[in-house]
């Protein structure tokens, strides 16, 4: 059955999807979808760093990921410099490195746009193995964490007081979040998965009014796009990852004028 890899690429894109969901929430949630962004970015050198060392690409990602994102939450504690300004430094030179690097690797040309872009279609059995039986795991510890979560994006200080370790929790989910991106980049591409946070919780959250119903609906909403997209993307012979990301905004625009509809109806009936 899993042998038609259009069946394989729908189960692996929803898997990722659901997993992505919750995690896009506390990325808007806490105003760090640009860290988002950042991280996707450094996963270009993570490559670049692959072939140059001649190691496990998948090691050297989140190696780097991981790396860079600690650097980063450690520079955030400096008032003086500029969170958006820094963002945007370590997202392009770690991009413009990872170019360099990889001029020097003519045959790789070729297939950058795979990384750029990701393949969805080219997702294995073992994939699905590692999206749905990891993401199980990466979930759980998310739901362990959840509290801690919501308060932190309340108030640090909030959570602070009620003992519920706001820097720890913050550094496990930048953890969990660089694994996420780990296993996506191959499916989704370094530029589409800032696409796949940030979209389904802004579907979201015009349709919830509670942080675990907006993380489920998050979910969901990424599912049916991706089933959505990858449908479409077969019937028109469009690529898979940019179709499925067009979807999402669709669905992003209609829940847009969904609320802005329920919003005035309500005014209304109040009057």
């Amino acid at each position: 059955m899993l042998d038609n890899f259009f069946l394989r690429a729908l189960i692996g894109c929803i898997g990722i999807a659901i997993l992505i969901g919750p995690f896009g929430c506390i990325l808007v949630w806490q105003r760090m979808a640009y860290f988002g962004d950042t991280m996707a970015h450094s996963s270009l050198l993570g490559v670049a760093l692959a072939f140059l060392f001649r190691i496990n690409i998948t090691l050297s990602v989140f190696i780097v990921i991981l790396i860079l994102a600690i650097i980063l939450l450690l520079l955030q504690e400096y008032p003086s410099l500029a969170w958006d300004s820094l963002l945007g430094v370590i997202a392009h030179s770690s991009l413009a490195i990872a170019l360099v690097i990889l001029s020097f690797f003519p045959w790789i040309r070729q297939d950058l746009s795979l990384y750029l872009f990701g393949d969805v279609l080219s997702i294995s059995k073992i994939d699905i193995m590692c999206i749905w039986g990891g993401g199980s795991i990466v979930l759980f510890i998310l739901i362990k964490l959840w509290r801690s979560l919501i308060a932190t994006t309340v108030s640090s200080d909030i959570a602070e007081a009620e003992g519920l370790y706001p820097k720890r929790t913050k550094t496990a989910f930048i953890l969990l979040l660089a694994l996420i991106i780990t296993i996506a980049m191959k499916i989704i591409g370094i530029l589409l998965i800032t696409a796949f946070l940030i979209l389904p919780p802004n579907i979201a959250r015009h349709l919830s009014y509670t942080p675990e119903k907006t993380a489920i609906l998050a979910a969901i909403s990424g599912a049916i796009s991706t089933f959505a997209g990858l449908y479409f993307s077969a019937i028109l012979n469009t690529p898979s990852g940019p179709t499925i990301v067009v979807t999402e905004f669709i669905l992003f625009i209609f829940s847009l004028l969904s609320s802005k509809i329920v919003r005035r109806e309500k005014k209304s009936s109040t009057k």
